[in-house]
Order: structure tokens, then C-alpha cells, then sequence
């Protein structure tokens, strides 16, 4: 069984999308100092401490939350 995708390969394959989640897959994508093995809360701190908007932090967790329900389905097969 192949692993699951890590949180930010996930939210990069989602860089195509018209939605919040495509806008922050594309930022993440182009974002060299991105924090990509620090989890949701120091994805959340990095957000922060560069002054994102509400609405970013909650796409965030609305992207994690979605990338939970993939880990499980992963693990289901």
C-alpha cells in the first residue's frame, strides 16, 4: 500500500482549483520558506507571523481537515 501523501504534497495537488484551497496550494507552491514538516500548528504560527488574513488560517484548517478524511481513506485501502 503506497503512503499517504504528506499534508503539503496534498495541498499542492490541489493548485488547480478555483476555490480558497487552490489559492492556498498555490501561495504554499511558490512559497520557499514554507514550513512543510512543522504540522498544523506551525503551519498556523507561520501564517500568522506573516500578518495572513482570518480567512487564510481558515482555509488552512479547512485544508487539514479535508487532508485528515484523505489519511483515513488511505488507510482504509
Amino acid at each position: 500500500m503506497p503512503k499517504p501523501k504528506s499534508f503539503t504534497a496534498w495541498l499542492k495537488t490541489h493548485a488547480h482549483q478555483s476555490s480558497a484551497i487552490g489559492d492556498l496550494a498555490r501561495d504554499v507552491s511558490h512559497d520557499p520558506d514554507w514550513p512543510s514538516r512543522r504540522g498544523l500548528p506551525g503551519q498556523r504560527t507561520y501564517l500568522e507571523e506573516r500578518g495572513a488574513i482570518e480567512a487564510a488560517i481558515e482555509t488552512l484548517e479547512l485544508a487539514w481537515t479535508r487532508y485528515e478524511v484523505y489519511r483515513v481513506a488511505q488507510d482504509d485501502d
